[in-house]
């Protein structure tokens, strides 16, 4: 907004001027060139107006669409890894592993019910009845089933959706533990920077864009999907881009 306002404080300070100028000291005969050039100038500095107000427009609708595809490839991520938990009882660092594990894993179905049996109290000398829970076994599923159907995209959601930029680049995973009450709790994270998702944008606005603090945006440098300060595994962006999630 500042740059936007210098501009039209010059632009509107230069027309005057020039305009002055002309007025006062061009001879007449020169009067028609130099109007032809006060426009031509006019028009060039109309049209930095036009791009320091409509850029930040076009930015913000690209990034929005370029940040939806990073999105929605951070959550297949998530899923992965969570499910990878509940069926190793930890998170992993390799994606390599990730894969493999989709390829090849299961989830045990099974079904909770009530139950109760009788043990001899011996302090009574007497049988009691005491109530449990028995879990059943039903069978397994697919984890590459249950999560992603007939669809292989979880081959490539190591890479981070670019479009038009010729050298790929591959999300950070991490994983790790946290110690709670002398527990340790598994946590795991990926991301990307920000910088890379909008490498062909206006440099200035992708600095501040990363710097940017807003509950309706994805704030700092990063997308980002889990932690490895905290037992997290949300991500970092807004509820605009969970828009249609509850559909799938």
């Amino acid at each position: 907004m500042f740059k936007f306002l210098l501009i039209v404080v010059l632009i509107i300070g230069v027309t005057y001027l020039l305009s002055y100028l002309v007025v006062k000291y061009m001879p007449l005969k020169f009067k028609k060139i130099t109007n032809l050039v006060l426009v031509l100038i006019s028009l060039f500095l109309g049209y930095q107006i036009y791009n320091s107000v409509y850029d930040p427009v076009k930015f913000n609708q690209e990034k929005v669409k370029r940040y939806q595809k990073v999105v929605d490839r951070l959550k297949d991520i998530r899923n992965a890894e969570l499910a990878h938990k509940e069926v190793i009882g930890d998170y992993t660092g390799s994606f390599d592993s990730l894969v493999k594990f989709i390829d090849t894993a299961k989830f045990v179905i099974t079904q909770q019910r009530d139950s109760s049996y009788k043990y001899f109290d011996k302090a009574l000398g007497i049988d009691k009845p005491k109530d449990t829970v028995l879990i059943d076994t039903l069978g397994f599923a697919s984890v590459k089933d249950s999560l992603f159907k007939n669809d292989n995209r979880y081959k490539d959601m190591m890479w981070v959706p670019i479009p038009g930029k010729e050298k790929q680049v591959k999300f950070e995973l991490k994983h790790g533990y946290l110690k709670r009450s002398n527990v340790k709790i598994p946590v795991f994270m990926a991301r990307v920077d920000k910088s890379e998702v909008l490498y062909d944008q206006n440099k200035d606005l992708v600095k501040q864009e990363k710097n940017i603090k807003s509950t309706k945006e994805i704030n700092g440098p990063y997308i980002q999907v889990g932690s490895l300060e905290e037992v997290d595994d949300s991500g970092n962006w807004p509820k605009l881009y969970d828009i249609g999630d509850d559909k799938e």
